[in-house]
């Protein structure tokens, strides 16, 4: 995935991105408060040795107490040391578990040793600090003691061996009971949330991204298949509750069903179709709001327009229109009726005839497939310029595929962010397999992109009229008013 397709994936998800970063950081709270405070207190040693006064002797010593100051270092967390501490402080640990807590530090090129002590009581840290330090100075000089054989020549000469250790442990600085936690650290908690959560929410944006295989651009969809992209539909939030484009003949959506209807008529200037199926690859992509606006846009470019409710499952033309349903192609069908028996009349001022579906029949498929169908679009062809049919989907049913064969062309609507790939792909075979000429595509509940101010242009058919006079200005010099915006 490029870097700016990733970014505009994460611009696109960001829900998924605040939730984890919402996640990551109630982490980070929760393990901060849960946590019990742990304090540290710190003593040092210094190691010397017990030389001359000459330098000679004292360089020498020195040399001597860095090169053994690191294996010293080593000794402070040997049972050795532990254990006399455990008993002394009747602490209820063992030496393993203490040791645990004491760390040694031996810096370079000197000849100090650093002992912390970890523990969740502040006074009893330092105690501990100092008891390692006090019991790890008799270890070290126990340990560096020589041990001498007393032989005859030293009894006879009455001398005794000299025990004393060559090196010495001294306490420079004493451990006093911490005042702050050294852990949990809340700042650092909080760092680690906040860039653990948005490495995560990137991670299963990056996954989701991967995995999922719908479409999001029209562009996309060019990309992806073969064919004319003939309309982009952005999508409207209040489009469910009124589905009719000329409710608001000025808004984003109704400018874009004009398009759609500028691009169909040239897109076919040779061989012009007279019957075109709207179809769509599973349902709920939208495909019965595109063919009903489409051929109200017809109708009011003054196209003479037909609109057949041909989905005999689900059909939804009548009820968006509020017509009568139980009368309509079924009937027709069927014989019952003829077709300007049951036509009616929608839109603005009428000038939409609309052939509802009928009855629901059970054999859609055979109904639709039969050569009487074909006869009812021929004369419907015959009776207006352009007959557009509202289908089933393509996937779930057969009924359109042996509808479509009997048209002269069709649309396919495909729904941002819900159609597949491979879905897309399936129906577009679907329909070329039986010889439909498939029109071009709809990409349908297109985003619509931020900073997209369509209203700035001000509403067409809606200039405001200029006024002739104004109290406060030259009466010359009329005063023009500023078009709102659109809301």
């Amino acid at each position: 995935m490029e870097l700016h397709g990733f970014l505009k994936a994460l611009a696109r998800r960001w829900p998924t991105v605040l939730v984890c970063l919402v996640l990551a950081i109630g982490a980070a709270f929760a393990a901060t408060a849960l946590s019990t405070p742990v304090y540290e207190a710190r003593t040092q040693l210094f190691v010397a040795t017990r030389s001359g006064e000459d330098t000679a002797q004292l360089n020498q010593g020195q040399s001597f107490s860095q090169a053994r100051v690191q294996s010293y270092a080593a000794i402070v967390t040997t049972r050795q040391v532990t254990m006399p501490v455990v008993k002394a402080l009747k602490l209820r640990t063992t030496p393993e578990e203490l040791a645990s807590r004491i760390t040694a530090v031996a810096p370079p090129n000197t000849v100090l040793i650093d002992i912390t002590v970890q523990d969740t009581v502040p006074k009893r840290a330092a105690r501990i600090a100092n008891a390692v330090a006090k019991r790890f100075s008799a270890v070290v000089e126990r340990l560096e003691a020589p041990r001498h054989t007393a032989g005859p020549d030293r009894i006879a000469h009455g001398r005794k061996g000299d025990d004393s250790s060559p090196v010495s442990l001294g306490v420079t600085q004493e451990a006093v009971p911490p005042t702050v936690p050294v852990s949990p650290r809340p700042l650092l908690n909080l760092t680690v949330g906040v860039l653990g959560g948005l490495l995560l929410g990137a991670g299963v944006v990056a996954l989701r991204e991967t995995l999922d295989t719908t479409l999001k651009t029209s562009e996309a969809l060019g990309a992806f298949i073969a064919l004319p992209g003939l309309g982009s539909i952005p999508y409207d939030r209040g489009a469910p509750r009124q589905p009719l484009v000329t409710a608001d003949v000025h808004s984003k959506r109704a400018e874009a069903f004009r398009k759609l209807r500028t691009n169909l008529q040239f897109s076919q200037v040779d061989d012009r179709p007279r019957v075109i199926v709207v179809t769509s690859s599973v349902p709920g992509e939208g495909k019965t709001n595109t063919a009903v606006n489409l051929a109200l846009s017809l109708a009011e470019a003054g196209v003479s327009t037909c609109l057949v409710d041909g989905d005999l499952r689900r059909p939804c033309v009548a009820p968006t229109f509020g017509l009568v349903r139980d009368a309509g192609l079924t009937t027709v069908l069927i014989g019952q009726a003829r077709i300007q028996d049951v036509m009616q009349q929608a839109g603005t001022g009428g000038r939409l005839s609309v052939l509802a579906s009928g009855a629901v029949p059970p054999n859609p498929t055979e109904l639709l497939a039969s050569a009487r169908m074909e006869e009812v679009l021929h004369e419907l062809a015959s009776l207006y310029e352009v007959v557009i049919v509202d289908s089933a989907p393509l996937l779930p049913v057969a009924d359109t595929v042996g509808l479509a064969s009997l048209t002269q062309g069709a649309l396919l609507v495909v729904r941002a962010g819900r159609t597949s790939r491979e879905q897309v792909r399936t129906a577009a075979q679907s329909l070329e397999r039986v010889g439909v000429r498939v029109l071009g595509t709809v990409f349908n509940m297109a985003p619509v992109p931020k900073g997209d101010r369509y209203g700035a242009y001000g509403r067409y058919g809606d200039l405001p009229a200029p006024r002739t006079s104004a109290p406060h200005r030259d009466a010359a010099a009329p005063a023009v008013r500023r078009p709102a915006r659109e809301q």
